[in-house]
């Protein structure tokens, strides 16, 4: 109930505003609340409204006063038609000061400009619009503060999950210690196994844990809550930023279960207040007669689970997700592991996803680009040997001995000789022995190999100076008898002729 002033405060707010003194002032003056002053300040439009009674040895006093207000003009009074249309366009106080100050020279204060913004928004509320929903089609989600843990003397805050379905008002709840992404799927994923269905929308403010980039018309969704709703075939629609009546159901569901179930109670661990609110949705909110609807809350889901879309097979895998930097060396780091990457995304990140067993390589458009399996901290998808392959130095040799070996039988000859000769030292002589390949052909070579074999030369640069004697030149037979030829001798008879 409002207090009541007594006849004589009330005289004296009726005199003072009779000589022009503000409500400000008058409530200094009397040490009172402004609001208080305003409600028996004198209305200077119906003075009517104001009575006054006579007693024997006393002047006239004010009984009666309703809201009003007189005294100075504010100073936004010549500003009036701007600063309403800017106040309708929705701009804040501060940013209408702002604009006054640049448009119109204003010198007013920025105090002033408030009170006169809070007046026209009191003169003319925003409409706020009621949505209401067919069964099945959505669901509202938020966290609340729910109620403390206190255990060995310790006292930890805690985060109350709730979810109801806009249609029959179920709901669920369910405390938790952080607003993580992980655990807000967790709480998702319950909420849907418990209702055993799941809604076709979900209705959700713009936590970090599940928008990464608010946009009423195209928001920016955490990557792992998009692969959950895929799962399970809900669309998420988080409302536009800073409107919480756009979800107004969960607003004030997480109000009444922070009023009614939690309210003055603390418990001893985290798995007590989620037994104690689980009782609580069964005795309490599911029986109650809901002020909205006027139906049971528990008889109206009975009307809508039907029409919740059926649960998927399996639960929503566990992983873990993160952007990572390739290398130089086209590894990302997952885990204190290394994973290779296609060498064309050197420089450019890329999402890593992983779970227990593999590791999953996505691009910025979220296309695989890459499957390993896990490994263990320290290790590496795929290394090079000193052979420039896979595995132990031996396994380098033994591949390019092989490689070799396929070019043809003499040069199969001479690696083995030269293995044999030289050991581990023959890696790189067997490495040049395959580049000579791109150059030369394979019977050239093979040819060199023969020759190097037969004259006992075990080194590459050997081969490739056969290979630069010999070459791959024609050998052209020359003919020694023909018609058009004349014998040697006549030439011979022609020159002693000569010389007679």
């Amino acid at each position: 109930m409002a207090n009541i002033l007594q006849v004589q405060e009330q005289d004296a707010i009726c005199k003072l505003a009779a000589l022009g003194w503000s409500i400000r002032r008058i409530a200094r003056e009397l040490k009172l609340h402004r609001k208080t002053v305003r409600a028996y300040f004198p209305n200077e439009k119906s003075d009517s409204k104001c009575t006054t009674i006579s007693t024997a040895g006393n002047g006239p006093k004010c009984t009666i006063s309703t809201a009003g207000k007189m005294g100075r003009k504010s100073v936004c009074d010549p500003y009036a038609e701007v600063i309403r249309s800017k106040a309708l366009e929705g701009l804040s106080a501060q940013r209408i000061f702002q604009d006054i100050q640049l448009e119109a020279q204003f010198t007013g204060s920025y105090e002033s400009v408030k009170r006169f913004v809070r007046e026209i928004r009191l003169a003319a509320p925003e409409q706020v619009y009621r949505i209401e929903v067919a069964p099945g089609e959505e669901g509202q989600v938020d966290f609340g503060t729910g109620a403390p843990i206190i255990s060995e003397g310790r006292k930890s805050r805690t985060w109350v999950f709730r979810i109801v379905l806009s249609y029959s008002r179920k709901a669920y709840s369910e405390s938790v210690l952080r607003q993580d992404t992980e655990t807000f799927i967790r709480c998702l994923e319950n909420a849907f196994r418990q209702w055993g269905g799941v809604p076709l929308t979900l209705n959700l403010d713009n936590l970090k844990a599940a928008v990464l980039k608010a946009d009423w018309a195209d928001p920016e969704l955490n990557p792992k809550l998009t692969e959950f709703a895929r799962h399970y075939g809900v669309v998420i629609l988080p409302c536009k930023p800073r409107t919480p009546q756009h979800k107004g159901k969960v607003e004030s569901s997480v109000g009444y279960v922070k009023g009614n179930a939690l309210a003055s109670r603390s418990f001893t661990s985290l798995a007590a207040q989620n037994a104690h609110l689980t009782q609580w949705e069964s005795t309490v909110a599911d029986q109650r007669i809901h002020g909205t609807t006027r139906r049971q809350v528990a008889q109206l889901f009975e009307e809508e689970k039907p029409l919740l879309k059926p649960l998927p097979a399996s639960l929503f895998p566990l992983f873990s997700e993160g952007e990572r930097m390739v290398h130089r060396d086209s590894y990302v780091e997952v885990a204190k592991s290394y994973y290779g990457v296609p060498p064309e995304y050197i420089g450019q990140q890329v999402w890593a996803r992983w779970d227990q067993r593999e590791v999953r390589i996505f691009n910025q458009r979220w296309e695989q680009i890459q499957l390993h399996r896990r490994l263990e901290p320290g290790r590496f998808s795929k290394v090079l040997g000193i052979g420039g392959g896979e595995g132990k130095l031996q396994n380098n040799l033994d591949y390019w001995q092989h490689r070799a070996s396929e070019l043809g039988p003499s040069c199969q000859l001479w690696a083995q000789g030269l293995v044999q000769r030289r050991g581990f030292e023959a890696i790189r002589s067997l490495m040049g022995l395959v580049s000579l390949t791109d150059k030369h052909s394979f019977r050239v070579v093979n040819h060199a190999c023969a020759r190097a074999t037969a004259s006992d030369l075990w080194r590459l640069k050997d081969v490739r100076a056969l290979l630069q004697s010999t070459g791959e030149q024609t050998q052209i037979t020359f003919t020694e008898h023909h018609p058009l030829i004349r014998n040697l001798n006549e030439y011979g008879l022609f020159i002693k002729t000569q010389n007679l």
